[in-house]
């Protein structure tokens, strides 16, 4: 579209818009998508919210953007999304009728790994939420253990993490397995990267998941020990936020 394409004297929330419009047009942010809040476009290009608020004004004056009050969403023509399986939160938890094992899941408040806050982009002895999650079966048999830590970002941006700030005394029982979809809720694109490799002791595998949203900023990472025998393996793939 003519309006949405910047001269070499263009102001500033005209390339913001120019990117803005590349997201749509790649399916980046796919149709009916909702855009992250102006603080968090603003801190992502590095510019201003005045300059965001400009940016997203020329796309919605030109129909690529709509806004009510659940946000501003992508209404750029294309084939609607598909709406995926959902992905169990943490990475290896028991579900369906795997769910008569034994589990126990609880959230803290503190320090994580260094592995952790370096991967996440925390500052080094910052506190962020990490969740534990351990099961077996019955018979205690197929035991699995998961510690994971959450991001500044996906705290900041999705509510119903955020809120469990306040409950992170480590006793009470958190099971947070709707997580992912909370984030894909917020209008996060979930990238997640999942490696897993032997353990020395035998029967024993790690599984080290590493979750991004369309921005390439860190949300979560899940270490999870499982009993188990299996080759390394590392896939990846993209689960779009709700349309």
């Amino acid at each position: 579209m003519a309006r949405t394409t910047p001269s070499p004297r263009s102001p500033v929330y005209w390339r913001i818009a120019r990117q803005l419009l590349g997201d749509l047009r790649d399916g980046t942010i796919p149709p009916g998508e909702r855009l992250p809040g102006e603080r968090q476009l603003a801190e992502h290009f590095e510019v201003s919210r005045t300059t965001v608020r400009q940016a997203l004004q020329v796309l919605r004056r030109d129909g690529l953007l709509t806004t009510d009050r659940r946000g501003t969403h992508a209404v750029l023509s294309g084939p609607p999304l598909e709406r995926p399986a959902s992905l169990a939160f943490p990475v290896g938890a028991r579900t369906g009728g795997e769910q008569r094992a034994v589990d126990r899941a609880t959230v803290t408040w503190e320090t994580p790994p260094p592995e952790h806050a370096q991967a996440l982009r925390l500052a080094p002895r910052r506190a962020t939420l990490m969740h534990r999650y351990e099961s077996s079966a019955a018979d205690g048999r197929g035991r699995r253990r998961a510690v994971t830590s959450f991001s500044a970002v996906a705290l900041a941006e999705v509510e119903e993490l955020g809120r469990y700030r306040d409950r992170a005394g480590g006793t009470a029982s958190a099971q947070l397995h709707r997580a992912y979809d909370w984030m894909r809720a917020a209008g996060l694109t979930l990238r997640h990267r999942d490696a897993i490799t032997p353990l020395p002791c035998a029967g024993a595998v790690r599984v080290t998941r590493l979750v991004h949203d369309q921005y390439d900023r860190p949300l979560e990472i899940t270490d999870l020990v499982v009993d188990a025998q299996r080759d390394a393996l590392v896939y990846e793939f993209t689960m779009p936020a709700p349309h």
